[in-house]
């Protein structure tokens, strides 16, 4: 991560590899599925469920991402940061490839062990498993490599941080429902927006290689109002959804969190991406993601999730 401090123990490079920071996120899209199901028990058998889930979601297909992303991206990263594991020549490539695999049929395995459990007659949770794994290959390995395109990558990133740990979640404990999947979906164009913030530190080398992500094709300042409208508009639209279910309480909840969210894209977002990326980040992220799990807690108890 940017600013992280060199290592030679190898399992901390691989640990740095995971990005452990990354798996947060995802951990917590799958308590909001869980509470969107409206079928959650705080039982032992259910809790340790729930935790499987996160450990597949996070550590190990969040990981497999993370590490097949920074394999693809040794390139640039070259350029961007040479000081992250693969560029730098702290772990070869071998390893490298090997963590990929280990993590991707761990995080499968889980994901049937978790759709045994859940006594699925169609194993849903490998499906969305094994989905979601294609979806983080593509966006990263050529010849498709959609973090080329600003728009299309971006948005798989969001909804791959937000829609599919959520669909998870409610799939395990309960019955994913079309609104409630395109709600997420929807949901995921603010994670669009959340994911441009990543792209400032990258401008160099995305333009050396041609990536054309929206920092590079709209320049930073118009970037950083692209990223600032797509995570606040988003959210207030799911205020919308959750006045017309009947939410009104949720909903006030849910502005109540944006409001710091629009302070802090002031203060770090609008003023200097490049240099406070991760301030505006640690500042703003957790009333966004409290959002997502008001409006989950809302919709169980709406008629959405039936």
């Amino acid at each position: 991560m940017k600013g992280a401090g060199g290592t030679s123990t190898i399992w901390k490079i691989r640990l740095q590899l995971m990005k452990p920071v990354t798996w947060i996120p995802l951990i917590w899209g799958v308590l909001c599925g869980a509470a969107a199901s409206g079928n959650f028990h705080w039982t032992l058998p259910e809790v340790g469920a729930s935790v499987a889930c996160m450990l597949m979601s996070g550590p190990l297909l969040a990981g497999y991402t993370q590490t097949i992303n920074d394999f693809y991206d040794r390139e640039i990263d070259a350029i961007n940061e040479p000081y992250r594991p693969i560029p730098s020549g702290a772990i070869p490539l071998n390893q490298v490839k090997a963590q990929i695999l280990i993590l991707l049929v761990a995080g499968l395995g889980v994901a049937y062990g978790l759709d045994r459990w859940a006594g699925h007659t169609t194993p849903v949770l490998f499906l969305l498993a094994l989905g979601g794994s294609f979806v983080s290959f593509i966006y990263s390995a050529p010849p498709l490599k959609l973090k080329q395109n600003g728009w299309l990558g971006n948005y798989a990133l969001g909804a791959s941080y937000i829609a599919l740990p959520w669909w998870a979640g409610q799939a395990l404990f309960g019955q994913l429902t079309w609104p409630t999947a395109l709600l997420t979906l929807a949901y995921s164009l603010a994670g669009l927006g959340i994911a441009v913030v990543n792209d400032f530190k990258s401008v160099e080398g995305d333009r050396a290689l041609g990536l054309q992500s929206l920092p590079v094709v709209f320049g930073i300042a118009r970037a950083s109002w692209i990223s600032a409208t797509m995570i606040d508009v988003f959210q207030l639209a799911m205020v919308a959804v959750l006045i017309a279910i009947g939410q009104h309480f949720a909903a006030v909840l849910l502005v109540l969190l944006i409001v710091p969210q629009i302070t802090f894209q002031d203060i770090w977002l609008l003023s200097d991406p490049v240099a406070f990326d991760v301030k505006y980040q640690a500042s703003a992220q957790p009333f966004l993601v409290l959002g997502m799990l008001v409006t989950a807690l809302a919709i169980g108890h709406s008629s959405l999730v039936a």
